[in-house]
């Protein structure tokens, strides 16, 4: 497929409207060799509540964003290099179906799927790009990623002392090494993960403290091998923890599933050939 759509005009039509849609709060998605393979909306468990996610399936990355306008208009552009995603299926909930997790080094996230059947169209076609990429560049499957955060609403009280109760005037924070939901006074440690961001980050107390037993071990060990380096993919920002819950984020919710948001009459998730 491929093969077949790339350097032809229709692909460069497609990538050209993507961009056009994002404006100039994206960033530029045509470079040579790159294909758009499919496109849909799904749910993404967001930290306050499930909204729905305009994804697009490229040969080498996945870029999502919020619905903004007629299902014509998009923003807060998030781009994933393939190479780094491993995915996980998961069980059906009471609110959600046909879930899997998008797990990257960086960030990992819960999305949804309309029906079972497009759930298996979207791993499917993601596996066969990221074995792709794999095979061509020589890479190993990522093996560390970063860990999903649980959703506000999935507990009243802090996961760590189980003391704390969440109110308005009692914040709920994340743990960006668990994901956990806890209360301030259980979180007032940071530590720095370079491979989350340069700045140190948010952790709670028990993971501040296997984070810190895990770095004494490192120093002790002294291992004076050079580090290996890292491929780095240039032009991409790293995601934030969580989407931002705008005002105009919440429109999305109102498209009813059938709604036409593509100038191609392209509903819900499609597979280009």
């Amino acid at each position: 497929m491929v093969d077949h759509l790339a350097n032809t005009e229709i692909n460069s039509q497609r990538i050209a409207a993507v961009e056009n849609c994002f404006g100039a709060s994206g960033q530029p998605l045509a470079v040579p060799g790159r294909v758009l393979l499919g496109e849909g909306i799904l749910t993404k468990e967001c930290r306050k509540k499930p909204k729905p996610r305009i994804f697009f399936l490229f040969n080498d990355i996945l870029v999502y964003g919020s619905i903004v306008i007629n299902k014509r208009k998009y923003n807060s552009q998030h781009i994933i290099p393939l190479e780094d995603v491993t995915l996980e299926t998961l069980p059906d909930t009471l609110q959600m179906k046909n879930r899997w997790m998008i797990k990257t080094s960086k960030k990992s996230f819960v999305v949804s799927a309309a029906s079972l059947t497009e759930r298996k169209e979207w791993i499917s076609h993601l596996e066969e790009c990221i074995r792709h990429l794999l095979t061509k560049t020589g890479r190993q499957p990522s093996t560390e990623h970063a860990a999903p955060w649980i959703p506000d609403k999935a507990t009243d009280i802090c996961m760590r002392c189980t003391q704390t109760k969440f109110s308005t005037l009692t914040r709920r924070h994340h743990c960006r090494k668990c994901g956990f939901v806890v209360c301030a006074d259980c979180s007032r440690q940071r530590f720095l993960m370079p491979r989350l961001s340069p700045k140190p980050l948010r952790v709670c107390n028990l993971c501040y403290r296997q984070l810190l037993a895990e770095k004494k071990k490192e120093v002790e060990a002294d291992c004076r091998q050079p580090e290996p380096i890292r491929s780095a993919i240039p032009g991409y920002e790293p995601s934030s923890g969580d989407d931002s819950d705008k005002s105009d984020d919440d429109k999305a919710d109102q498209w009813p599933a059938d709604t036409e948001f593509y100038s191609s009459e392209v509903s819900w998730s499609s597979f280009h050939s």
